[in-house]
């Protein structure tokens, strides 16, 4: 047998034994331990003392230590499990089709905030992602790193919407707040508050910018009004007064020429901008409670949803107003077709429904609630649920957002004449979206 100890660790360990005997009063084991090792008759009472409780402590040194090394030995086999997936993953991702992703786990978990997030938006081009939340800041992310950039105040109450847009090569950031005001902030000039436009009555709920003219935002508010502002000017260019309550959300469509509002009175309405005075298009009625969210379906979903609302051929893709999705405190989300007609409803939800956003891709509609989850909704099969992320976040989901497609180059003014020419690239799709929760964090799903 190989000697594990040297001379000084055995008597060491052999004054502990006696020790250790001796304090639970078992006197012959210790004259049995003094007769067989040698121990020495110096080792007195005294002496014993002194060694009373280390075989105590050595032993439960080591089965802490051994419960340490166990976990440790569990998270490397997790980790390791995770990089050989990662591993697998990224070889794979060539032929990976980004129209069927879907969100798994959160990439970064981005904290400052001291009070729920109410709202978030990605810049366009760079990798800049704003928060909005209760504590009146709006914060700066760069959602690749996971890092915070900076810290936006200038609002008095909470903060209820962000959207990034504007002029072409001059994007801006615009809130709302619940001081009932909309600022504008200019990202190229370290995000300074350039103007700050007043004239609703009430909390404003919601801002976007209006896709066909940089130069024209849309806000909503808890006065029952829409406004339509000059960017540029800061003034109120067109105001629409219908909803006889709080409007919640408001959402233009991809022309700019289309806005879906919804709200309190638990109807939603499709507004025809074209005309100098805006006109309902459709009221969509059928919820049970509140709206709490409300958005136009992308040309990349009409084929799906055209399928829903048993039509034989889908609309086409330069229309831009086809389909709706809202959401609300029924618990529900249902899919309506431009004229009013319920399509479908959607059911699974525990709690609220607070926040909508159609894939790219035009398959899937996630949508986030007050339980606690993301939500996968298959179009392609009638809209059934096919992924949950239980527990995205601690507390209630307030917001979801897609990350806009990354920026094309332009192809080369002055080609050389033996070149074909390029053939035109299919729409990229960024595989990434952002969660903002009442747990005063944002999660980015990567």
């Amino acid at each position: 047998m190989s000697v594990v100890l040297t001379t000084r660790q055995a008597e060491e360990l052999h004054k502990s034994l006696v020790a250790y005997l001796n304090s639970i009063n078992a006197s012959r084991s210790v004259e049995t331990i003094r007769e067989e090792l040698p121990i020495g008759d110096n080792f007195d009472e005294v002496a014993c003392k002194k060694y009373e409780g280390l075989l105590e402590k050595k032993w439960t040194s080591v089965a802490r230590l051994q419960r340490k090394i166990m976990d440790l030995e569990s998270k490397v086999a997790s980790l390791q499990e995770e990089l050989d997936s990662s591993s697998i993953s990224g070889r794979s991702r060539a032929n990976q089709d980004p129209t069927s992703w879907l969100p798994t786990t959160a990439r970064h978990t981005l904290s400052s905030h001291r009070d729920g997030i109410t709202a978030i938006a990605f810049h366009p081009v760079f990798s800049s992602l704003a928060s909005g939340s209760e504590d009146c800041t709006i914060k700066i992310w760069d959602w690749e790193l996971g890092e915070l950039e900076k810290t936006l105040k200038g609002h008095l109450r909470g903060v209820s919407g962000l959207d990034f847009g504007g002029q072409k090569g001059h994007t801006l950031l615009a809130s709302c707040s619940s001081d009932l005001t909309v600022k504008l902030w200019d990202p190229s000039n370290q995000y300074a508050n350039i103007r700050t436009l007043a004239g609703h009555d009430h909390s404003v709920c919601a801002v976007r910018f209006l896709p066909s003219n940089g130069n024209l935002l849309v806000s909503a508010s808890r006065d029952g009004s829409i406004r339509i502002w000059d960017a540029s000017t800061g003034y109120c260019v067109k105001t629409i007064r219908s909803h006889e309550n709080w409007i919640r959300d408001v959402y233009p469509s991809f022309d700019g020429k289309w806005l879906v509002s919804g709200g309190r009175d638990q109807i939603a309405t499709v507004w025809d901008l074209s005309s100098s005075t805006p006109e309902a298009k459709a009221t969509l009625l059928g919820h049970e409670n509140f709206l709490e969210c409300c958005i136009f379906a992308p040309p990349a979903s009409y084929g799906y949803l055209a399928t829903l609302a048993g039509l034989k051929k889908p609309p086409p893709a330069t229309s831009s107003a086809e389909f709706i999705a809202t959401g609300a405190r029924d618990k529900t989300i249902k899919l309506w077709d431009s004229r009013g007609n319920l399509i479908k409803t959607l059911v699974g939800h525990n709690n609220w429904v607070r926040g909508l956003v159609f894939h790219p891709g035009g398959k899937y509609l996630f949508s986030v609630a007050d339980d606690k989850t993301i939500r996968c909704w298959d179009l392609a099969q009638e809209g059934k649920l096919v992924k949950t992320i239980d527990g995205a976040h601690g507390h209630f989901v307030s917001c979801i957002r897609w990350a806009p497609a990354p920026a094309t180059e332009p192809p080369p003014e002055n080609g050389d004449a033996n070149t074909a020419p390029a053939k035109k690239a299919p729409p990229k799709i960024r595989c990434i979206i952002a969660t903002g929760s009442a747990d005063s964090s944002v999660r980015v799903f990567t």
